[in-house]
């Protein structure tokens, strides 16, 4: 066996600063330990460090990916509590004519039959489902009230 050179530092040989001190130390370790085994070691102890490497990188991956996955499920979410686009004007405007023209035959039966009180049943029972409708094509219109100090929407 003969004796090895003296070898620079690792900062000096990679530019490694302050930030990773851990992989820092894993490579003196591995450096030092070249110096007391000898050259025939020499692969293997780099096949260890990269392998520690290897994992490294992977586990910073895995860390990524699974916040991009986080923040992707989090972004549907968001966007399936909101109005649908299926919900369009003239969806909401077809409503509101099919409920005028039934409510036509729907005022006759009811005022011919129980005269006033079926007249305000018949017209209570359009209202409330045209309110159902507007509640579902616009979620939270009557459960929002403008702030009148900052302008933000308060629940």
């Amino acid at each position: 066996m003969r004796p090895s050179a003296p070898l620079s530092t690792v900062g000096d040989m990679t530019g490694m600063d302050a930030r990773d001190t851990d992989l820092k130390k894993e490579l003196d370790a591995t450096l030092q330990t070249r110096r007391e085994l000898g050259e025939e070691y020499e692969s293997a102890l780099v096949d260890s460090f990269l392998e520690k490497i290897d994992q490294r990188i992977d586990g910073a991956v895995d860390r990524r990916v699974r916040r991009q996955l986080a923040e992707q499920q989090m972004q549907t979410a968001r966007d399936s509590r909101s109005p649908k686009a299926t919900d369009s004007w003239g969806e909401r405007y077809g409503f509101g004519i099919v409920s005028l023209v039934l409510a036509v035959p729907l005022s006759a039966i009811g005022g011919g039959v129980a005269h006033l009180p079926g007249l305000l049943v018949a017209w209570a029972g359009i209202v409330g489902v045209n309110v159902v409708q507007a509640v579902r094509t616009n979620p939270g219109l009557f459960g929002r009230r403008k702030s009148s100090r900052d302008g933000d929407w308060e629940d």
